[in-house]
């Protein structure tokens, strides 16, 4: 099995194990806080991660400038966005939660297209418009009635979080091709919980092992292992064999699997205004990444001649 192969599967898993987190925290938000929760989770990360550490540590010297940069990234990506990732699920379910984190290409792309990074097309705008038409059908109008309040600040900080993690895919790019996508993800990481720890131990008073039940260890054991350390693992190893717009088509996975092990495992309501809402952020995604422009292009660059047969509308 070549390894183009290999990393598809290595995406794919990626994916699936993002959208099985977004039940995991469920299952375990309830037993402590965001903050405290993004800690314990990237600290089992970093242990992961520990051992192999000075084997993907770059040969070359890297300069402060260079740490910085990663250290930023860190706290954008292993901070801030796992605090409002976590938080958001306190007040919305796991599938809701999954549909606004399957949002990270589009707003990615938005981030790109503002800072020069990428060139803004009309495929692209309408995969922005689907996407946030789906968003609209599913949070606009619940988070508009009195009753369901706590919508709304729950998709708040589910769009901000995944806004700052549409930053980092922006502007990290440089950084991962200098330095290597799994060294860059481990320090990052280590500068995360080193920042965290503070922040943790003055809300939240951790001085010790936490108490959490049987369920709630299995959830953050897994959120710091198979959906921290290789997690992200997988995903940059696909990246280095994969154009980025394939791998990054596999996150449209995370809401499906949080869906599905939402109703399954936390009994939660199978919505039709998810599944609609879903459908339409999913096609503005594979627009997005392109997955029209062959089909758009034999349709457009060809027309019937008098012969019945077909010549390009644009010489070559």
């Amino acid at each position: 099995m070549n390894k183009t192969v290999l990393a598809h599967f290595a995406a794919a898993i990626a994916a699936l194990s993002a959208g099985a987190a977004v039940v995991a925290t469920r299952f375990v938000i309830g037993e402590t806080d965001p903050l405290a929760l993004a800690f314990y989770r990237y600290f089992i990360g970093v242990i992961c991660f520990v051992p192999i550490l000075p084997f993907i540590w770059p040969k070359t010297r890297i300069p402060l400038t260079e740490y910085g940069k990663i250290a930023v990234l860190g706290l954008l990506f292993f901070g801030f966005f796992p605090w409002a990732f976590n938080a958001s699920l306190q007040y919305i379910p796991a599938a809701r939660g999954a549909v606004g984190l399957a949002t990270i290409p589009v707003q990615t792309l938005i981030v790109a297209v503002i800072f020069g990074r990428e060139r803004l097309t009309l495929q692209k705008l309408m995969a922005v418009g689907l996407a946030f038409a789906g968003i609209a059908i599913v949070f606009g109008p619940e988070a508009m009635k009195l009753s369901q309040s706590d919508y709304f600040v729950g998709d708040s900080l589910m769009l901000l979080g995944v806004f700052s993690a549409a930053i980092y895919s922006v502007f990290s790019r440089g950084t991962l091709m200098r330095h290597g996508p799994l060294f860059v993800t481990a320090l990052a990481m280590v500068f995360a919980v080193g920042a965290l720890f503070p922040l943790t131990y003055f809300q939240s008073g951790v001085s010790g092992i936490p108490t959490f039940s049987a369920e709630g260890w299995l959830a953050v054991m897994f959120l710091g292992t198979f959906a921290g350390a290789i997690q992200f693992s997988l995903f940059t190893w696909a990246l280095r064999w994969l154009p980025p717009t394939t791998t990054v088509l596999y996150l449209t996975l995370n809401p499906i699997t949080a869906m599905l092990f939402g109703v399954l495992l936390i009994g939660e309501a199978l919505e039709f205004v998810l599944i609609a809402g879903l459908a339409l952020v999913v096609s503005g995604i594979f627009i997005g990444n392109g997955a029209l422009t062959g089909l758009w292009g034999r349709v457009f660059s060809e027309r019937p001649n008098a012969e019945g047969g077909s010549r390009p509308l644009v010489e070559r």
